[in-house]
């Protein structure tokens, strides 16, 4: 469970015949089974565990504003902290108590008396209290932490769950390090503490050691060898040290147990504790696997993962399942293709059913043709085939160069290549090289009528020397009357847009460039004048 020890506190249906029906479907069939289909209780410990993350400690009214929260996307209890940690936390966690209605609200103390009182004296003003006690299990824990035999621990097992139901008929009582307690041990403490009042049983996979094969057979075995496991809830609580909190907590569920605790975002001491949303989903998604629902309002999970990162100031990793940022995004043009045609291709849940608004089609150097045109639609741009070729070349040519292009750098891409001239000459590449103790060079190398031409020339600096180079290739010379050069996006990859004006003979042509490159960019406005004064004398 992540706390420190005593004595010292602060020292311490059958699936394929659902294959092809949407998400709303599946969870419509999901109801009609729910006399059968076994509920699972969702336990959320992001105010206890979740906060135990360094640099995420929550104060009073933020406790408060996630608990409302957490009340409102449905979760069953909510552990609001640990009273006996601080008067501060007792403080925030009889709040919480007073002011949060519909679930449970529970308070963690060890197996001890003053921690016990501190738990009801914060939880005694909620509509449904519970205390939760705990106590290490596992011979590493008795004999190095608590320096306790088992009987010993035993006999404080059961004097801590009949002391907190003197003042709260629901108690939890946790196994600490459950996982790597001798089984005959654990069987013993579980059928003791039940006889002595408690009305859940929590199992944790303390440190994350359990595997999902193991940890499954675990509560399979604990039900069949203590015949009043079947009166209590039964309770699961794992940590994701090996990246496994998930897995070991729908095994435990495959298995019996009928409650999971867990945390928003996975949130949580060391690597963290199973993630709501994820269990959630997979009892949704999968249904007719696990045959167990949840009351969970799926809507509300986006809402709530971005105010638990907000406030505990913890970011969501991009590629977190279900609530990261590009959980619902897609970038291959394969996939891309996919999803535009049909959802189901590579979704197998609707970002909707977790409160995100929609799904993203990122454009990078991988989408596809389809991606780019169903962007383009999108911005109102009804191209023609020969009008999207040049689009969809000057597309990739930036995008390999840049990470992801955005709205406005499509929007510029577009509009300069629609008002493009013929082109007498197009630009191929570019070369520089500069420096504050030398002469500027620059080559660039043109085509015209489907043959390359290079040259080279120096300047005052390297956009002056690429301007250079153009003039003697295309054998003009263009005197800078205005240049004007901008950010079109944000970031240090931001597409830069140059616009000039140029005096080429006796006129004066304007001309526009893009590139994630500002000398290219310039460069390619230069041209774009000259091509102007060519398809002018023409």
């Amino acid at each position: 469970m992540g706390l420190a020890g005593l004595p010292d506190l602060h020292d311490a249906p059958d699936e394929s015949d659902l294959i092809d029906l949407t998400f709303q479907e599946r969870f419509r069939e999901k109801r009609k089974d729910e006399n059968m289909s076994r509920k699972i209780h969702v336990f959320d410990t992001t105010l206890r565990d979740g906060e135990q993350v360094p640099g995420a400690k929550l104060n009073k009214r933020q406790k408060i504003e996630i608990a409302q929260q957490l009340a409102k996307l449905g979760v069953d209890v909510i552990e609001a902290g640990f009273p006996c940690s601080s008067p501060g936390d007792l403080r925030a966690v009889k709040a919480v108590s007073e002011q949060v209605r519909g679930p449970i609200i529970a308070g963690l103390a060890r197996a001890v008396d003053l921690d016990i009182d501190a738990a009801w004296e914060a939880v005694r003003e909620a509509e449904r209290p519970r205390i939760h006690v705990f106590l290490g299990s596992s011979d590493v824990h008795l004999q190095k932490k608590l320096r306790q035999d088992r009987e010993s621990a035993l006999q404080m097992a059961v004097a801590a769950v009949r002391y907190a139901k003197r003042y709260c008929e629901d108690v939890e009582y946790s196994t600490e390090d459950a996982s790597r307690t001798d089984f005959e041990y654990l069987c013993r403490i579980v059928d003791a503490v039940i006889r002595a009042g408690a009305t859940v049983v929590n199992i944790p996979d303390t440190v994350g050691y359990a595997v999902p094969e193991e940890f499954g057979d675990l509560i399979r075995r604990l039900k069949e060898h203590v015949p009043a496991l079947d009166k209590t809830t039964l309770s699961v609580h794992c940590h994701n040290d090996l990246g496994l909190a998930v897995s070991n907590s729908m095994a435990a569920i495959r298995n019996g147990a009928n409650q999971v605790e867990c945390t928003i975002n996975g949130t949580g001491e060391r690597a963290g504790n199973a993630s709501l949303e994820e269990i959630v989903m997979i009892l949704r998604t999968r249904h007719a696997m696990y045959d167990a629902h949840t009351d969970i309002r799926s809507e509300e999970i986006y809402r709530t993962s971005r105010m638990v990162s907000r406030l505990m100031n913890v970011p969501v990793q991009p590629n977190k399942a279900i609530v990261g940022s590009n959980a619902f995004a897609h970038s291959s043009g394969v996939h891309q293709d996919g999803v535009l045609k049909d959802r189901s291709t590579y979704e197998i849940m609707k970002p909707e059913d977790v409160g995100i608004r929609q799904s993203r089609i990122v454009l990078t150097a991988r989408s596809g043709r389809a991606a780019l045109k169903h962007r383009l639609n999108d911005l109102g741009y009804n191209l023609e085939p020969d009008q999207f070729e040049r689009i969809h070349n000057r597309f990739l040519n930036v995008a390999d160069r840049k990470k992801e292009i955005g709205s406005e750098d499509l929007k510029s891409i577009v509009e300069i290549e629609l008002t493009k001239v013929p082109e007498t000459y197009t630009f191929h590449s570019l070369q520089i090289m500069s420096g504050n103790t030398m002469v500027p060079l620059a080559s660039v190398t043109l085509i015209k009528e489907g043959e390359e031409v290079t040259d080279a020339a120096a300047g005052n600096g390297p956009v002056d020397a690429a301007f250079a180079c153009i003039d003697r290739i295309v054998g003009r010379t263009g005197i800078l009357r205005d240049y004007d050069l901008k950010a079109v996006t944000m970031g240090k990859d931001a597409l830069g847009e140059a616009m000039v004006r140029v005096e080429i003979g006796d006129a004066v042509y304007s001309g526009i460039g893009t590139s994630p490159d500002v000398i290219e960019a310039s460069a390619r406005a230069y041209l774009n004048a000259h091509n102007r004064s060519f398809a002018n004398s023409h």
